[in-house]
């Protein structure tokens, strides 16, 4: 199996950081956590400098750059095969690691994109989900998929 390296972009997640980091190290796949503080002012620095764990690697943005920003930091530090950007608010469960993955370690797929809009449905603006098809049918033309 591949290692996985799990980028968390986090900016004032005091609530959210220590479930999604302990969620994720339950997760049976070998495995790295890239926690990349972008600025935060909550209380969410404290929390992630006291977490420990020999396989978490921790950054530090001193003001608030934005998640493309931390993204971008994280990857700087990746070791693993495969990369997720998990966001720390627990809006994507991690226990869907191993489906996601799936079709790249099967040597199916060089990337995967997770959705919100397949299987369990919640309420969505219909404007939403309306431009979510839109946007996925240009970027079908656009690239051929």
């Amino acid at each position: 199996m591949a290692k996985l390296s799990i980028i968390i972009p986090a900016y004032n997640e005091v609530r959210t950081i220590t479930e999604i980091v302990r969620t994720i190290q339950q997760i049976d796949l070998e495995k790295e956590l890239i926690i990349v503080d972008d600025g935060s002012t909550d209380g969410t620095t404290n929390i992630i400098k006291s977490l420990k764990g020999s396989n978490i690697k921790k950054l530090f943005h001193e003001v608030n750059r934005g998640k493309g920003a931390a993204v971008r930091s994280g990857l700087q530090h990746v070791d693993g095969d495969i990369v997720i950007i998990q966001d720390a608010d627990l809006e994507y469960p991690p226990q869907n690691y191993h489906r996601l993955i799936s079709s790249i370690v099967e040597d199916k797929a060089d990337v995967v994109f997770g959705s919100r809009f397949m299987d369990e449905h919640r309420c969505f603006l219909f404007s939403h989900y309306i431009g979510n098809k839109i946007v996925n049918f240009m970027a079908n033309i656009l690239y051929d998929t």
